[in-house]
């Protein structure tokens, strides 16, 4: 009697975790370090590419293929949703507004006040370097919601409600505010030596586009935070 194979073990994409998967959509943990997806001047390994992959579990034949929703900077490490099919992304576009994102970051410093929201109308300039302008003809008006959850010596961590979206927009606005995110290589300090961005998106609350239901997923705190300050008790969000 021939010898019968061993079923292959489930096929997981390399580099990233998967933390909820469905007909519809795939929630991933992203590390830092990993391009959401290419771009004209950098077109190195992605989510978008390793997610592909994925979903045609090794078969390049195979039709099916993954939706870019929304992005993380290369830098920041956290929670991304990706669609399946091109009416589940439009619909989670659709309702982006009604999407709660929240992201922890350790910043230098101490913030005054301790919890408030940034307002800017934010810009791009030639050299791709984000910044608030005053001209609300020029800039995209942004906001950023911030509450310190924890102060040591030298830095503070704060939980983010991101209420808009813009490229770069919670290390710009920080930085702009004088305490900008430990491990920000553009806009951060100069003298700033950590090789690591302490900026994650920890948590992310969305509308199914097909059950309609509400979803909720979280993530756990990067090691990094907790070497920079100390044990960190998880806030509620």
């Amino acid at each position: 009697m021939p010898a019968t194979k061993r079923p292959p073990a489930k096929y997981q994409p390399k580099g990233l975790t998967v933390i909820y998967e469905d007909k519809d959509i795939i929630v991933v943990e992203k590390p830092c370090g990993l391009l959401t997806m290419g771009t004209d001047r950098d077109k190195s390994r992605t989510v978008h590419a390793i997610l592909n992959d994925y979903v045609r579990k090794g078969d390049p034949r195979s039709r099916n293929r993954v939706y870019i929703v929304h992005r993380l900077d290369r830098e920041t490490s956290g929670i991304l949703i990706l669609a399946k099919s091109e009416p589940a992304k439009i619909f989670l576009q659709g309702h982006w507004q009604e999407t709660d994102k929240r992201y922890l970051t350790v910043v230098h410093g101490s913030l005054t006040p301790k919890a408030g929201t940034i307002s800017s109308y934010l810009a791009e300039n030639s050299a791709f370097t984000v910044y608030s302008t005053p001209d609300p003809a020029l800039g995209k008006l942004s906001h950023t919601e911030y509450t310190v959850l924890k102060e040591t010596k030298g830095f503070s961590l704060l939980e983010i409600h991101l209420l808009t979206g813009r490229k770069h927009q919670i290390r710009v606005h920080l930085s702009e505010k004088g305490h900008p995110v430990v491990g920000d290589r553009k806009y951060g300090r100069e003298n700033d030596s950590y090789a690591n961005l302490a900026l994650h998106a920890r948590s992310i609350s969305f509308t199914h586009p097909v059950s309609g239901k509400r979803l909720t997923f979280k993530t756990g705190i990067p090691d990094f935070f907790t070497r920079l300050v100390g044990k960190i008790e998880a806030p509620a969000a």
